[in-house]
């Protein structure tokens, strides 16, 4: 018989499955935003709608960062107000450790409780989402899930401004 996953380890898997829907090869995140159990949205990175992606056109390299994509928590967090739904009190799962922008839309949005795997070097995000009293943890993914959360900063395909 085999051991039925938790729910942290049941929504990272979808997570995880969402960031494959990413355009942006530097690294594919994905989030999902849940509350009592249910998905309400999902997100990953790439570019807004109608705008070229970066495995399209390349990346827009500024101070080191791609800018031509929105984050997967961006994504997520829209895509909850274009449908009206409500993402308040509720966790969001996200591949990597959010940003300090969206940790801020994070804080804004409600959310309470954030999930991630792959490490982001961002501090202050970490002090603005535990000021705000959002939960962060992180969860150590399978050694056969960890490639799928490597940051891939170089790039062949990096239009530098």
């Amino acid at each position: 018989m085999s051991k039925r996953p938790s729910w942290d380890e049941y929504f990272m898997g979808i997570a995880l499955k969402v960031a494959e829907r990413s355009t942006c090869d530097r690294a594919h995140v994905g989030a999902i935003i849940v509350r009592d159990r249910r998905i309400l949205t999902t997100g990953y990175n790439g570019s807004p709608s109608g705008l070229p992606h970066c495995d399209d056109v390349g990346h827009l390299i500024v101070d080191g960062h791609c800018v031509r994509t929105l984050h997967a928590e961006q994504n997520a967090i829209i895509q909850a107000a274009y449908h009206g739904v409500s993402v308040r009190g509720g966790t969001i799962y996200v591949t990597h450790q959010p940003c300090l922008t969206c940790a801020k839309m994070i804080i804004n949005a409600g959310i309470k409780r954030v999930v991630y795997a792959g490490e982001y070097p961002d501090n202050i995000a970490r002090q603005f989402l535990a000021e705000a009293g959002v939960s962060l943890q992180r969860m150590i993914l399978p050694e056969e899930k960890r490639e799928a959360v490597k940051h891939h900063p170089e790039s062949k395909r990096d239009n530098l401004i």
